[in-house]
């Protein structure tokens, strides 16, 4: 019976490690935890190169005259 309490112990040790290690410290891939606990980029770590987000132009509604733009549609004023 104990060498099964001692296996069951074992292996929940090894489980237990090994998911605290794929979890790269909360940071996620290719960032660690610096001094003072923030996330930094490690120093030899995935490079991740995000492009920047379209432009997008909003135009300003036209009402007809007599109309003004209030509450989502043209309504009278």
């Amino acid at each position: 019976m104990k060498y099964l309490f001692a296996a069951v112990m074992l292996a929940s040790a090894a489980v237990g490690f090994s998911e605290s290690a794929s979890a790269m410290q909360g940071c996620g891939p290719g960032w660690a935890r610096g001094p003072y606990g923030g996330c930094r980029p490690m120093a030899r770590g995935p490079v991740v190169v995000v492009e920047p987000a379209p432009v997008v132009v909003v135009r300003p509604r036209g009402c007809p005259y007599g109309f003004r733009w209030y509450a989502g549609r043209c309504r009278p004023f």
